[in-house]
């Protein structure tokens, strides 16, 4: 199968392709006027050409058979009839289709040439010419091109007569020189002059383009979003001023809607961290108070023991909500964290112990570098975020799975991830999974209570976005892995 042959690659920028398509129109037009006025001049001198050989007629040719001079010539000089013909006139005599006299009349020679050199082809070509009394064109390879005319004898013979076509194309080739010289000349001047105009009148429009990519650069997801100057006012009559004054009215909206969606954040954010604050102390109270309740030395019926356990148990899993969404708040307020050196190999070492001992039933597995790994940030928000990854672990995957948590030390980052060989997260919520309040413990593994609220794995991105580091997840059916990327430097 033969290979697409490659496309010419096109021009990209509007100001290429105004300018390409302005040279090619110009372009076009040039040959235009160029092509005709080629054909009409090399019809003009052919049609001067025919009538000079409807002059000679056919005096010359009946000559040949007499030396150049016509039976009837009486002035004395036998070669009057000759003089008279124009230089590089040529005549035949055919006598059933074979030449009996040839003769050129050539210059400063003031009797005809009859020693003028043939060749069959050229004989034939001759013989070929119709009889008609019209003007042909035949290419004699000793003459090169000439115009012929050939007429019927008094003798049953055929007379030829031709004058050369050189002048012609000679003329109409002065004549292309000229116009392709003159028509390149002007398609490059005017190639640059159209593409200093181009780039001159769309000014304008590239300030628009260079305003908008300074907006598409800017992140709009959250925060308080400052928007650069508008695109220069420009006269609003022309389709560019229009395009310019309807892109600033644009941003003009989407700035009212960044500001109006900051203003709801931070009320959001301060309602979060406020109904956190305030919840703490009445949370602690109600599991205070029934923690005293279970102390009571008296008899307690069963089911009230029953309803005091569970009421501590929903009161602890509320604080540690409070908690987690007042550590929220105050991360998204951009509070800043401590910064100070952090052992990460050590951290590891006690976050995966506390792991196995709340869950004995998985196995746990460390691979750990030679060199301690050190970086920069808050040691009790890092080990809450690895703490929250070896939990996630734990309660969404089933007894004998095996945990592995890594370690590598690179020359700008410290990666840390936590592998598990479990059933894996759902594709669905996988774009999602780092979102508050996203739970799918049931679906990893059934049968399975969640005691948390899907804050989990927001804290572990919110701290390691504080940090200036990022997080990731792979996973897939028995191989699922979260990756946290921190910064070994401030």
């Amino acid at each position: 199968m033969t290979a697409p042959r490659p496309r010419a690659p096109l021009p990209r920028s509007l100001r290429a392709r105004l300018t390409v398509g302005l040279v090619t129109l110009l372009a076009v037009s040039c040959a235009a006027v160029g092509l005709a006025a080629v054909v009409e001049l090399d019809g003009f001198l052919t049609q001067r050409l025919d009538e000079q050989l409807a002059q000679v007629g056919t005096r010359f040719p009946e000559s040949l058979e007499h030396d150049g001079r016509l039976p009837d010539d009486h002035d004395g000089d036998e070669h009057a009839d000759t003089r008279r013909m124009a230089t590089g006139t040529f005549g035949a005599r055919l006598l059933d289709g074979t030449v009996t006299h040839k003769g050129l009349i050539r210059s400063g020679d003031p009797a005809a040439d009859l020693n003028v050199d043939l060749t069959a082809r050229d004989a034939a070509r001759l013989a070929r010419v119709p009889a008609d009394g019209r003007p042909h064109t035949v290419d004699l390879s000793a003459l090169h091109d000439y115009r012929v005319v050939a007429s019927p004898g008094r003798d049953g013979d055929v007379l030829l007569v031709g004058l050369p076509l050189e002048p012609v194309e000679a003329t109409v080739h002065r004549l292309e020189l000229v116009a392709g010289v003159v028509f390149g000349l002007a398609l490059v001047v005017t190639g640059v002059a159209g593409a200093c105009w181009v780039r001159w009148s769309l000014r304008p429009l590239s300030r628009v383009a260079a305003t908008a990519t300074r907006v598409s650069e800017l992140p709009l997801a959250s925060g308080e979003v400052a928007l650069p100057p508008r695109a220069p006012d420009t006269d609003p009559h022309g389709e560019v001023g229009q395009v310019a004054t309807a892109f600033n009215r644009m941003l003009g909206h989407v700035e009212d809607a960044l500001t109006k969606r900051h203003a709801v954040e931070e009320r959001l954010r301060r309602f979060a961290a406020d109904a956190s604050h305030e919840l703490r102390t009445p949370v602690a109270s109600v599991r205070g108070h029934a923690e005293l309740a279970l102390l009571h030395p008296g008899p307690v019926p069963p089911e009230v023991t029953r309803a005091l356990e569970r009421i501590t148990a929903e009161s602890a899993r509320m604080s540690e909500m409070v908690d987690d969404l007042l550590l929220l708040a105050r991360l998204d307020a951009g509070r800043p964290l401590e910064r100070r050196p952090v052992d990460l190999t050590r951290l590891v070492l006690d976050a995966v112990t506390d792991a196995r001992a709340a869950g004995p039933a998985h196995r746990w597995s460390l691979d750990l570098p030679e060199e301690p790994v050190t970086v920069p940030g808050d040691a009790h928000r890092l080990h809450q975020a690895l703490a929250n990854l070896l939990a996630n672990a734990r309660l969404h995957t089933p007894a004998g799975t095996k945990v592995t948590v890594t370690l590598e030390a690179g020359a700008a980052q410290a990666a840390l991830s936590v592998h598990d060989d479990g059933p894996g997260v759902p594709e669905d919520i996988r774009p999602t999974v780092f979102e508050r309040f996203t739970r799918a413990e049931h679906r990893r593994r059934p049968g399975a209570f969640g005691g948390g609220a899907g804050l989990g794995l927001s804290i572990v991105a919110a701290v390691a976005e504080a940090h200036g580091g990022s997080v990731e997840l792979e996973s897939r059916p028995g191989a699922t892995t979260f990756t946290v990327r921190l910064p070994t430097t401030p």
